[in-house]
């Protein structure tokens, strides 16, 4: 037995190492011999004669040993030191797995195969075991699904349904041989790399009022098993509890077969609850289970609670009792492999031309984002003029829009780094709503303006002073933020590296902006009706009608500066002429900023004449 274990330990080892090759001698594994020649540079001469030649070869004691290559001694007896190469003696030669593992990507399936017949010999030997050999060979198969996850192709879907059945078989059959009988009660916790093991056994004796519960880091488990003792002659019961972590990757969430065209999400530890060495093992009352959700939780989503069924996932016998955005409680009527499976609506096909006109517009937005803070910033303003919200708008929208861009563009690369992810969603978080609270004040200010003409620049000075509104504009914002991480501290960082939207954090940015929206559309009817009646009170002349026009096209075109057009984001969905609509408008801000205050100003109009002349004049002396 300890010869069985020293191979599989071997053929694990593999999965973590590299091949390595000594310069010197090689050793021969032991219950084994040196063959006395060398040939095509794969044997050693064993005769005291110190042979460069690469040796692999060894001479089994008994057939289908598995040995390691690592580096002869040859003295008359043949000593052997291990090294991390794993390879299969036949007769007089041996083959190393993981030179084949460099040569093609076929051979990957013979060494899955190899390591999963080790598997299940081990299954099948778990009769004569002690507990101590169980354990060891607990570990080993634990540790061997990461090679395997590495190994099967994910489209193969015979293979990883047989490799899965094997591995469920095999850790069942070790945890039973883990059962040892007692007349009270034993809890036994094992928590390996992959797996957590917790093997409640109950005796005649035992009290339930200190019975320990059977939980795992992510899963628990309610099991009335003192009725199930009861049941049994001995009056003892023992039930099995296994949360695997590394499962899904061979019983995939694709294996629930369902009429509907869904996205399948494994939102749980595929888990085990057995009754090793109970003879009764019918069950008096359904078993609950409590599964904490790995991943994010999708409120569109549907949650079904299924077993294993040799080879797919049912719901027979399942039921969802509970649920909420980080965990769910399921019942069943039976032991069997468990898991949480989400189902969620498949997105609509990716348009590529909507993807280049979106790509286009933010572009284009960006660059006259850009354009109009060159403009406020190097442009002489009469001191009537307050461009504080304006310029804010633009630095707060420039800079999200990019930093939205650049994640993703490059979302690949981030998304695998979780702090970064978040981080980068934090940030966005503040940006679009910084952005936001200067469209309100932007709103505040034109309605001022709009209401009294006359005084709004003494307005400005007294009351709305350009430090005031930086605190509201950005302290607002960072307050919401740090609230928000406060109360959901895993609220950032979803797929796509932006807020997550189980647990209701989605309204940490929704919310604000909702209020925010509202009050602009608001504001912005009663700057048209007070506009309305200001322009009746004004003597029809021609010159006049004229900035009367002016001023209505700007009015208009505040309704997008104001973000108002956002509105038409929660429509997107029922019609595809509104989200192209939504898509052109909120990306081109930056434009309507521009037209409005740079180009339809009549003072910066002139300067930028002033600025071509002399940039022609200069070109032209040259």
């Amino acid at each position: 037995m300890i010869l069985h274990l020293s191979a599989l330990q071997l053929m694990i080892i593999i999965s973590n190492a590299a091949i390595t090759k000594s310069k010197g001698h090689w050793y021969c594994p032991p219950s084994a011999s040196c063959t006395s020649s060398c040939t095509n540079s794969s044997y050693v001469d064993c005769h005291g004669k110190n042979v460069s030649c690469k040796a692999y070869s060894c001479t089994p004691q008994s057939p289908g040993y598995s040995c390691m290559v690592g580096s002869y001694n040859c003295s008359n007896d043949c000593s052997y030191e291990a090294s991390p190469e794993l390879c299969s003696c036949n007769a007089d030669t041996c083959s190393c797995l993981s030179d084949m593992m460099h040569t093609q990507d076929s051979m990957q399936g013979k060494i899955a195969e190899n390591i999963v017949n080790f598997v299940d010999q081990i299954a099948n030997m778990t009769g004569l075991m002690s507990t101590e050999a169980a354990g060891n060979y607990l570990k080993i198969v634990d540790d061997s699904q990461v090679k395997i996850s590495g190994l099967v192709k994910e489209e193969d879907k015979s293979k990883l349904v047989s490799y899965g059945n094997s591995y469920l078989n095999a850790f069942e059959s070790l945890v039973s041989a883990l059962v040892t009988p007692t007349e009270t009660h034993n809890l036994l916790n094992i928590s390996l790399n992959n797996t957590e093991v917790r093997v409640l056994a109950v005796g005649p004796n035992a009290s339930e009022k200190i019975i320990p519960s059977v939980s795992t880091e992510k899963a628990d488990m309610k099991i009335n098993i003192f009725e199930i003792a009861k049941s049994n002659p001995s009056g003892s019961a023992n039930v099995a509890f296994m949360s695997y972590t590394m499962m899904l990757n061979l019983l995939k969430p694709d294996f629930f077969n369902t009429p509907n065209n869904t996205i399948k999400t494994m939102m749980s530890t595929v888990i085990s609850a057995t009754l090793p060495k109970t003879t009764n093992t019918k069950l008096t009352k359904p078993v609950n289970f409590t599964f904490r959700h790995i991943r994010e939780f999708n409120p569109s989503g549907s949650l079904s609670c299924v077993y294993w069924n040799i080879s797919e996932w049912i719901v027979d016998g399942c039921s969802v009792l509970k649920t909420n955005s980080s965990y769910t409680v399921c019942s069943c009527v039976h032991l069997s492999t468990f898991a949480l499976i989400m189902q969620t609506s498949r997105p609509p096909e990716r348009d590529p031309l909507l993807e280049l006109l979106n790509l286009v517009c933010v572009i284009v937005g960006l660059m006259f984002f850009t354009l109009a803070l060159l403009t406020f910033a190097l442009c002489q303003w009469s001191p009537g003029v307050n461009n504080v919200a304006r310029i804010n708008i633009c630095i707060s929208l420039l800079l999200a829009h990019l930093l939205f861009l650049l994640t993703q563009q490059f979302l690949s690369l981030i998304r695998p780094q979780k702090e970064l992810c978040a981080v980068i969603s934090g940030l966005l978080h503040f940006l679009f709503l910084s952005g936001f609270v200067w469209m309100f004040i932007e709103a505040v200010l034109l309605f001022i303006c709009v209401k009294n003409l006359t005084q709004i620049s003494s307005k400005k000075r007294e009351v709305l002073s350009s430090g005031f509104l930086c605190v509201i504009g950005y302290v607002v914002s960072l307050f919401v933020v740090c609230v928000s991480v406060g109360l959901v501290p895993d609220g950032y960082g979803s797929e796509h590296c932006w807020i997550k939207l189980d647990k209701g954090f989605i309204w940490s940015f929704l919310g604000p902006v909702c209020v925010i929206l509202a009050l602009n559309t608001i504001l912005f009817i009663k700057i048209v009706i007070t506009l309305n009646s200001t322009f009746k009170k004004l003597n029809a002349e021609v010159s006049q009608m004229k900035q009367t026009k002016i001023m209505v096209f700007k009015t208009l075109a505040q309704f997008v500066v104001l973000g108002c057009s956002w509105i038409l984001g929660f429509f997107t969905n029922s019609s595809k002429v509104l989200e192209i609509l939504f898509l052109i408008l909120n990306s081109q801000q930056g434009t309507f900023i521009f037209l409005i205050y740079c180009v339809l100003n009549n003072e910066v109009r002139q300067q930028y004449r002033k600025f071509f002349r002399c940039l022609y004049s200069g070109r032209k002396k040259h």
